[in-house]
């Protein structure tokens, strides 16, 4: 694959160009007469220190997923994750005359979830919660059909962001 300058920089103009490497192996060919595999494409725009520029993804809008038949409460939001790159936020100071909500995490997470324990409310009822594999946040209370109050289940998110935070989630 010795290519000489005028040719590195027509590859290189094709990949400012949005090329794919498929395309670039099919121009390759017909341009400069070079048989290269999609492999030896791949080495030739690495070697080059080249980056194809991946197409933009659709703006498609995903529907709200279906409410899950395990439980008859309607999920918790999960606290708001931070960017890549950019410091975590700190953890909001409780409101005045918000709940308290003591949080535990499990040493083993039980089956199909990510990370799980237990929390007990600001009125002493219980519930297990658990993180599923895409993040989503769940809630099992001991007693059917409770519901925690709103300011329980911010701190609650709160002292669970808090506790994750510690284990390295």
């Amino acid at each position: 694959m010795n290519l000489d300058v005028a040719q590195k920089q027509k590859v290189s103009a094709w990949i400012a160009e949005g090329l794919k490497l498929s395309e670039i192996q099919n121009r390759l060919n017909t341009e400069f007469a070079l048989n290269l595999t999609y492999m030896e494409v791949r080495i030739l725009v690495d070697d080059l220190k080249l980056v194809p520029i991946d197409p933009p993804a659709p703006n498609v809008e995903t529907p709200p997923p279906a409410p899950s038949s395990a439980s008859t409460n309607p999920p918790a939001t999960s606290p708001p994750m931070a960017n890549a790159g950019e410091p975590p936020m700190p953890p909001m100071p409780p409101l005045a005359g918000a709940g308290k909500a003591s949080v535990s995490v499990d040493a083993l997470a039980k089956p199909g979830a990510l990370v799980s324990g237990s929390v007990q409310f600001s009125d002493g009822e219980t519930a297990a919660w658990y993180l599923d594999q895409t993040g989503r946040l769940g809630i099992a209370p001991k007693t059917q059909g409770y519901k925690a109050s709103a300011a329980d289940l911010q701190t609650f998110q709160q002292n669970l962001e808090g506790e994750l935070s510690k284990l390295g989630f």
